[in-house]
This record gives structure tokens, C-alpha cells and sequence, in this order.
């Protein structure tokens, strides 16, 4: 599919907001500073954001939650053994890197910064985390009714944890700027979630 010119500026201006809002903050995220990055005017820019706020909801909606979506929700989704792929998931994400780390989880930094101060962004991102709880808990239930996993387990509260802890575990390891804290702590999160596996019959 052959995108317009339009859409390759807009593409570009997300992208660049995304990674100032990611190293800054969205209420430190610099305009200027994403026009440098884009080498972009000001009348582009809000030509396809009206504002500031546009721009960070768009990048909620299209960025983290397209990327949250592709990583972490359609592959268990799609697993014929989800509680399998679960642990997988969190396998992949052992290999975390310092830069990671440093800058911590676009969610999560969201979540703490401006869920308290503006209603229409918590609103967005609770549709993210639960998205993302449901996928999960949909996930549990499938190997529940597999006999994957344990028969007595609330699938639902442990969905919910396992989201928790996952985002616990960034938001801890970028306070103490530890990508060995990180993987400490997610290492316990996996040995969780392979406790929830039904004994072999």
C-alpha cells in the first residue's frame, strides 16, 4: 500500500513525539524539539495536531497501543498453548537493555505522570492496561479449559498480577537504574506463572 506524502509527514511527527515524550515526559516534551527531530515547521506539525495534547493522545492510541498490541496481546491471543506462550513472552523480554531500562516503559511512565492530572489520558491508557489484563486473563482461561493450567486458579485476579507485577518490575528497575533488578524480578514473575501449570498427567 503506497502512502500519501500527508500521511508519511503525520507518520514522522508521531514518531519523533513518541521518543521526546519517551525521554522527557509529556509535560517536559519539547515542540520545539520534535520539529528539530523531523526538520518539520510549526505549521505542519499542527496541521496534523491541533495541539500538544493531540499529539500525545494520538501517540497513546497509535504508537504504545499498536506496539503493546503487536507484542503482547496477539501472540497469546493466537497460541494454541497460551499459558506456554505466556512464559515465552516473558522470556523474550529477560533481554531488556540499559537504554530500556533508563527511559523505563512508555505505559507505565504515562500511567504515574498524567492519569492523575488528565482525565482523557487516564481513559486511554486504561484501555491499553486492560486490553492487555483481558488478553492475558482470555489466555489463562483457554489453558484452564486445556487443562494447561491449574483448575482452581482465578484467572482473572491473576491476570491483573501478573500485568501489575510486569509493569512493577520496569518501574522498579528504572528508579534503581538496575537492568539486573529488572531481570531479578522478572525471573520471580516467571517463576509465577510456570507455577500456575497444571501437573503433568
Amino acid at each position: 500500500m503506497e502512502h500519501r506524502p500527508s500521511d508519511l509527514t503525520r507518520q514522522r511527527i508521531l514518531e519523533a513525539g513518541f521518543a521526546e515524550i519517551h525521554r522527557q515526559g509529556y509535560q517536559s516534551a519539547s515542540i520545539a524539539n520534535i520539529l528539530g527531530a523531523t526538520g518539520l515547521t510549526k505549521g505542519a506539525l499542527y496541521h496534523h495536531f491541533p495541539s500538544k495534547k493531540d499529539l500525545g493522545l494520538a501517540v497513546v492510541v497509535e504508537i504504545i497501543a499498536t506496539g503493546l498490541e503487536e507484542r503482547l496481546v496477539q501472540p497469546v491471543r493466537s497460541a494454541a498453548q497460551p499459558a506456554r506462550a505466556l512464559l515465552a513472552l516473558i522470556d523474550a523480554k529477560q533481554s531488556l537493555d540499559e537504554e530500556q531500562v533508563r527511559l523505563g516503559c512508555p505505559l507505565n511512565n504515562l500511567m504515574q505522570e498524567m492519569s492523575p492530572v488528565d482525565e482523557d489520558f487516564r481513559l486511554r491508557l486504561n484501555r491499553i492496561l486492560s486490553r492487555w489484563q483481558d488478553a492475558f486473563e482470555d489466555a489463562l482461561r483457554r489453558a484452564q479449559e486445556a487443562g494447561e493450567v491449574r483448575p482452581d486458579l482465578n484467572c482473572h485476579a491473576a491476570a491483573l498480577f501478573i500485568v501489575s507485577a510486569w509493569e512493577g518490575c520496569v518501574g522498579v528497575a528504572k528508579n534503581m537504574q538496575s537492568v539486573e533488578t529488572y531481570r531479578a524480578c522478572l525471573s520471580q514473575l516467571r517463576a509465577y506463572v510456570a507455577g500456575l501449570l497444571a501437573p503433568p498427567r
